[in-house]
């Protein structure tokens, strides 16, 4: 299956991309995009998922043609 990646702020300096689109098993979770996207780190539990706009943990099960959206933590007051 086909997804599209998204990655946010300083993520997105961090790995060198905004958007891509990736090949995955029918099977993959959204840690397995991160894996692909990382070189097969495990995705920091301070980064925030989303699936197709809506929050989603790092066991969340993937369709063809989802859009997986990775986001660093967000600071502020």
């Amino acid at each position: 299956m086909q997804v599209t990646v998204k990655l946010f702020a300083g993520l997105r300096e961090e790995l060198g991309f905004a958007d891509r689109t990736v090949e995955l098993d029918e099977s993959s979770s959204v840690a397995d995009v991160w894996a692909v996207v990382a070189g097969d780190s495990t995705l920091p539990a301070r980064v925030l998922t989303a699936v197709n706009m809506e929050y989603v943990t790092a066991d969340a099960a993937l369709q063809d043609g989802d859009e997986i959206a990775f986001f660093p933590p967000v600071t502020g007051g």
